[in-house]
């Protein structure tokens, strides 16, 4: 499981969205009971949750910031962080990345692609952190220990959530600076998820006009990013 996880957590890049494409390309998105009413509202649902997880890596990033992809993409850790968002759970950033798979899932809404796509995600994640412990528990030992005594893994502490949010700087422009690429990947994925489900339940002639907007949108997405990558570079997005 260990060597598993450090396998995905230097190929995550692009194991994650490959495995993503297959699964919503290989297996027909379902409506939700069966009426475009029901289907809408999980659709927006749907929506919510992808949202909840950007919104909770937004405030991980906002409060304090630690290098994600790790050293020449292996585990590492130059200091134990337990401020910000990691006082209250010791994964946050998967947790908020759980619940935008979450939301892709309720989108597409198919039983095969709940059951495969949760296993495969669930388990990855899980070989992740078991890789990730490994090494900050020979790191950082006692310290380390007290630290996954008192803070759960997979859940977000909500007692003093306040405190900790009034207690510390929340910093946007780290947040756009280093984040943007997870809105714009968000922000296409769903977009592509629901022209997918339009072409799927109404046939290319019948939703061209909804697949042209959504056309635009997934062009748009990409120059939105490009852009803030550009004002990044400028210096603009100091942090």
């Amino acid at each position: 499981m260990i060597g598993y996880g450090n396998f995905l957590f230097r190929h995550r890049n692009w194991v994650f969205p490959l495995v993503m494409i297959l699964l919503f390309g290989a297996f027909r998105p379902v409506p939700a009971g069966g009426t475009v009413t029901a289907d809408l509202w999980l659709d927006l649902a749907g929506i919510a949750v992808v949202l909840a997880g950007l919104a909770l890596r937004g405030a991980v990033v906002g409060l304090a910031y630690i290098k994600r992809g790790g050293l020449q993409k292996k585990v590492h850790a130059e200091d134990l962080v337990t401020t910000g968002m990691f006082a209250h759970g010791r994964n946050p950033l998967y947790v908020g990345n759980a619940l935008m798979i979450a939301g892709y899932l309720m989108i597409h809404n198919n039983p095969w692609v709940y059951a495969l796509g949760g296993l495969f995600f669930a388990t990855a994640y899980h070989a992740i952190v078991a890789a990730e412990e490994v090494f900050l528990g020979a790191k950082f030992g006692a310290a380390y220990e007290a630290y996954c005594r008192d803070v759960p893994r997979w859940s977000i502490r909500l007692a003093g959530l306040s405190r900790t949010f009034a207690g510390m700087a929340f910093n946007w422009r780290r947040v756009v600076a280093k984040d943007y690429s997870t809105a714009v990947t968000a922000a296409i994925a769903v977009l592509a998820l629901l022209a997918w489900q339009t072409l799927d339940r109404y046939g290319i002639d019948a939703a061209r006009g909804h697949l042209l907007l959504y056309g635009v949108l997934l062009l748009a997405v990409p120059l939105a990013g490009i852009a803030i990558s550009r004002a990044k570079k400028r210096g603009w997005l100091k942090v």
